[in-house]
């Protein structure tokens, strides 16, 4: 009678680990594919930036200062971007109804917390990216993703986070490829701002940092989904309405005039446009994957955008459009496939993955 039922137990637990081990590994690839979006979303807002009115206004032959072309432009070029990316996320919530929860959700505390959280990560972390990727190319992806390791230190800061000495270790591998990266323009034939773009880099770096410790509580109080689109639509309009103007006032410009001219562009907004899905699909996917694998997983297959972003802007910036200057030396290669290890190190422990391995296969 015992071995009866004992039976059709062992059968339950055995499919059931299967069915566990089949959702992790579907979140993991879902996370895995949160890092290529963020890839896709560089590359095309980049090849935005290089399209129609903006090749006028980076030419030889623009009117603008050069404190125009360096903030002014790189700021209109997150705002377009994260714009495109918050009207994505405003009509994905109205198609499946939840345009109500996020009006509710963004007037409650936690809704707050995410705003200001999406203030740093969008006026201040995306335009400091868009300049250090204009400024040193893509070799700021890499040094961009160090976000992860400034979020531990500044988590340990403000939330009394333990840094244990696998955190720790992680987080001098970080850094230790962050360098291998600079050593690069100690050598010839190197962007002439190629320092001051790496500086705007680990600036992005830094204040991703902060948003990740911020989002940390807005996300475990708010549905992702959510969540998603207070970000988004936070980080669009506050750029668009507050970063831009200020830019435009300090240049001396008509920034009401380029924001109109940079959102009728036909020969850039497609790019501004499909770079606006792939963010908004990143961050989805990123906290769709941490939901299914775990969030230290979920965390590092996302850091594989140290390497997918520098790899897709080669793709469709060099390869596919034939734009010169998006190529990477092979030092620099090794240093992002190296902040990957690095991240995955702060994120979990490794031998995690083979005890979770062991007990699937048991």
């Amino acid at each position: 009678m015992g071995q009866t039922s004992a039976a059709p137990s062992l059968v339950a637990v055995a499919a059931k680990k299967q069915l566990d081990s089949s959702f992790r590994r579907r979140g993991i690839t879902i996370a895995l594919a949160s890092g290529l979006f963020y890839g896709f979303y560089t590359a095309f807002m980049t090849l935005g930036m290089s399209k129609g009115i903006w090749l006028e206004w980076y030419g030889s032959q623009s009117n603008l200062s050069a404190f125009a072309v360096m903030y002014l432009l790189s700021a209109l070029g997150a705002a377009t971007t994260d714009t495109c990316s918050a009207l994505w996320a405003v009509s994905f919530a109205v198609l499946r109804g939840r345009f109500g929860d996020f009006t509710r959700c963004i007037r409650t505390k936690p809704g707050m917390v995410m705003v200001a959280a999406a203030i740093i990560g969008g006026p201040l972390a995306s335009t400091a990216y868009v300049i250090g990727l204009q400024l040193a190319g893509s070799i700021v992806v890499p040094i961009a993703a160090l976000c992860p390791a400034f979020g531990a230190i500044i988590g340990h800061f403000l939330f009394k986070q333990k840094l244990t000495a696998r955190i720790m270790l992680g987080i001098a591998i970080c850094f230790a490829a962050s360098f291998l990266i600079g050593s690069t323009g100690l050598g010839a034939n190197v962007p002439d701002n190629l320092f001051l773009g790496l500086f705007f880099g680990l600036a992005a770096a830094v204040f991703w940092g902060i948003e990740g410790c911020i989002c940390g509580y807005g996300t475990s109080m708010i549905d992702p989904e959510i969540g998603i689109t207070i970000r988004q639509v936070t980080a669009g309009f506050s750029n668009l309405f507050i970063l831009v103007p200020l830019f435009g006032i300090i240049a001396q410009v008509d920034s009401f005039a380029m924001v109109t001219q940079s959102f009728t562009d036909g020969g850039s907004i497609i790019y501004f446009a499909i770079a606006g899905l792939c963010a908004y699909l990143t961050f989805m996917y990123w906290y769709k994957g941490n939901g299914m694998c775990g969030a230290a997983l979920g965390m590092s297959c996302n850091g594989t955008f140290s390497f997918w972003g520098p790899f897709c802007c080669w793709i469709v910036l060099g390869i596919v459009f034939g734009i010169e200057g998006w190529s990477m030396p092979p030092i620099a290669w090794a240093a992002a496939i190296l902040m990957v290890i690095g991240i995955f190190i702060i994120a979990m422990n490794p031998l995690d993955l083979f005890k979770k391995s062991n007990q699937e296969t048991a």
